[in-house]
């Protein structure tokens, strides 16, 4: 199943997709300048192979729901995300704000 939703924070408009899959549910909230999602998120990747691309974007492990991801702690951010003051540690919700 796959659900998608608006999710508005602080006045602000961003969609909150889950997709559900065998054993695993991936999550994303994104604008259209960024995102937030869980552990599947490779940011090595987007921060080594696509750097060119200035991917703004962080990764929370341990996430089951969309409000999870809201809360939880940053793991890895992109170093694109660095450059708007999104740091490991900080909460999903505040890096959203950030990105908007």
């Amino acid at each position: 199943m796959v659900s998608i939703e608006p999710l508005i924070i602080a006045g602000k408009t961003f969609i909150a997709t889950s997709v559900s899959l065998p054993k695993t549910t991936l999550l994303t909230i994104s604008n259209d300048k960024g995102y937030i999602m869980c552990g599947a998120l490779d940011v090595g990747l987007l921060n080594n192979k696509l750097v060119d691309r200035k991917i703004i974007a962080g990764r929370a492990v341990g996430v089951k729901t969309i409000d999870q991801l809201l809360h939880a702690p940053l793991e890895s951010v992109t170093v694109e995300a660095e450059t708007l003051g999104i740091t490991v540690g900080m909460i999903g919700k505040d890096a959203l704000l950030k990105m908007s």
